[in-house]
């Protein structure tokens, strides 16, 4: 039994002892996932994806998730915490971002979290991913038109306020702000809420 197969089974167990998640399967690279999801009924709602597998890598599998059941959440779980690794599974469709030896407490808030909000980064990352587009490592750049309040509301994404607490500052409805959020999601080609702070820094309307 190589390392891959030992960590996969020491992190399902883990998963298994939190309320209210189930461990369907394990895989040991993206084309036996593809095969396996595509052959089942229940599908998962979170996918913990490694990067580095053999046959077919995490990038490609987040895409072909992305592009095929774009309903499955995708959560790196890695060991590779560099920013090129980390920006591309954003663009892949990545919606949290962790590294194989966080503590079990960490990952079960991870994965709240997506349930919760659809996403989670913890500050490294996030941290990363801002510097290197500040820094105009990343060509993000967008050129689109924005109305003053989708740019209000990426202003406010890029901030801890929930989508509740954004409606309040904007005076509009929780399902107002979804539909900004929803419209910019489709519009910019991304599916996080950090991807849309992200783009906010690079075009400059949020400023750090």
């Amino acid at each position: 039994m190589d390392d891959h197969t030992l960590i996969a089974k020491a992190i399902s167990a883990v998963i298994d002892k939190f309320s209210g998640y189930e461990v369907l399967y394990e895989v040991e690279n993206g084309q036996e996932l593809i095969n396996r999801i595509d052959s089942q009924a229940r599908q998962p709602d979170i996918i913990l994806l490694d990067i580095s597998m053999p046959v077919m890598d995490g990038f490609a599998t987040a895409a072909w998730l992305k592009d095929n059941y774009p309903a499955i959440r995708v959560m790196a779980l890695t060991m590779q915490g560099d920013d090129d690794s980390l920006i591309r599974m954003i663009r892949a469709g990545a919606c949290g971002y962790l590294n194989k030896n966080v503590h079990p407490t960490e990952l079960e808030k991870a994965l709240e979290a997506i349930v919760q909000k659809g996403y989670y980064y913890p500050d490294w990352a996030t941290n990363r991913v801002m510097q290197a587009l500040v820094r105009g490592d990343e060509n993000a750049v967008i050129e689109i038109r924005l109305s003053a309040r989708e740019k209000e509301f990426l202003s406010f994404a890029c901030t801890e306020l929930t989508y509740k607490e954004i409606g309040e500052k904007m005076f509009c409805s929780p399902r107002t702000v979804e539909s900004y959020r929803d419209a910019l999601f489709e519009r910019l080609g991304v599916k996080t809420r950090v991807a849309l702070a992200l783009f906010a820094v690079k075009s400059g309307i949020y400023k750090l």
